[in-house]
């Protein structure tokens, strides 16, 4: 009756609590990087900002699509990557370009700032390991 009733207790435990993370994150190829084509690391520039997006080693497809070796690039702006094992959030410091998209404009406010390239999965979430930018910093006159 007690191993009834603690494997019944174990079947109501969140998976969570069992040590599982969610979905285990999408491997990405030895050499694998991304990295800004413009603007370059101190560069002076005027909002709205034109920002290239570069990577080698991988292919870049819209979110959603689940191919090996592929992804979909995110820009933190004055922020830093949190937790590698959790879909990138989508908010005024983490801009998704879910379409494929290798370029964009950013509306910046005056002042220093900071980027960096974060490839996602299919799921928002980094690759494994983490296929990202060096952080560049960029004044907005």
């Amino acid at each position: 009756m007690k191993l009834q009733f603690a494997a019944a207790l174990l079947l109501c435990l969140p998976l969570a609590a069992c040590g599982d993370s969610g979905p285990a994150r999408t491997p990405s190829p030895p050499g694998a990087k991304v990295f800004f084509v413009e603007p370059k690391d101190g560069a002076e520039v005027t909002s709205p900002v034109s920002v290239k997006f570069g990577i080698e080693g991988m292919e870049v497809v819209p979110a959603g699509t689940d191919k090996e070796h592929s992804g979909h690039h995110h820009i933190l702006i004055d922020s830093k990557l949190e937790d590698v094992n959790s879909p990138i959030p989508a908010d005024d410091n983490h801009k998704h370009f879910g379409k494929a998209q290798t370029e964009a404009l950013l509306e910046l406010k005056p002042g220093k700032h900071t980027l960096q390239l974060v490839l996602g999965d299919h799921n928002h979430i980094p690759h494994d390991p983490v296929v990202q930018s060096e952080v560049i910093t960029i004044t907005v006159k």
